[in-house]
């Protein structure tokens, strides 16, 4: 009787353990789904759109990055000295044409003049062709105003026409435009030249010493003989001149 009642006590308490154990999954799921909640939660976090603000300085960091790094490799003082003076060298052509020639050094005495030589010519090139087309305009609001030609440089009483006069206007209007974007043109190759020429001097070696050297020499004579087809060289020579030079 002792045996039964000690065993019928152990079946009790293995049934309430198993009780509270069922009572216990539960909760221990919630755990489990609470925590995979909040993992999806912080991945959305992670994984949201960036504002405006997040991107733009996201974007300076990368450009301040670049600076320094080319293709993950970081650059050294001499590179990013030589990429400083290439900078300063095309913006100051940017402010001031041919300021960034006088930076770079080298034959700026010889560039600048040029460079504004370019620009007095496309002044009087503008000035002309502005000239050439308010003519042929003014003839053409006369002529609309009084009815009849007036009596013009180019002899606009007897030799032209509206439909001339109006084509003439155009083609000093189209000169005088392109005029204006040949001017924007030099003034952009002026900073091309400057960036360009100050590479060159930082990176490459570009010397003017060609190496060049004259002197005398004696050249075999050679004549042609008849029936032959062929070039044979004889006892003279002529004397000449040999130029040697070298590229560096």
């Amino acid at each position: 009787m002792h045996k039964l009642g000690l065993l019928f006590g152990l079946m009790l308490l293995f049934t309430g353990a198993m009780g509270q154990v069922k009572d216990t999954i539960p909760d221990s799921t919630k755990m489990v789904q609470l925590q995979d909640s909040l993992k999806a939660g912080d991945a959305q976090d992670t994984t949201r759109k960036e504002t405006r603000a997040e991107r733009r300085a996201r974007k300076k960091a990368e450009k301040e990055r670049e600076k320094y790094y080319y293709k993950d490799i970081l650059k050294d003082s001499t590179r990013l000295e030589i990429e400083r003076l290439s900078r300063v060298a095309w913006k100051r052509s940017l402010i001031l044409p041919g300021w960034g020639q006088y930076t770079n050094g080298g034959i700026w005495w010889v560039k600048t003049p040029i460079i504004y030589g370019g620009f007095v010519a496309a002044y009087l090139t503008f000035d002309y062709w502005n000239w050439y087309y308010n003519m042929f305009l003014d003839e053409l609001k006369y002529r609309e105003e009084f009815g009849q030609p007036s009596s013009g440089p180019l002899g606009f009483e007897t030799n032209w026409s509206d439909q001339g006069l109006i084509a003439q206007k155009d083609y000093g209007r189209r000169n005088r435009d392109l005029t204006i974007l040949v001017t924007v043109g030099w003034y952009g190759l002026n900073v091309v030249e400057a960036y360009v020429d100050s590479i060159l001097k930082n990176r490459w070696n570009i010397s003017n010493d060609l190496s060049f050297k004259i002197s005398p020499t004696l050249m075999p004579n050679y004549a042609y003989t008849p029936g032959t087809g062929m070039f044979s060289g004889t006892s003279f020579v002529t004397p000449g001149v040999k130029m040697t030079f070298k590229i560096r």
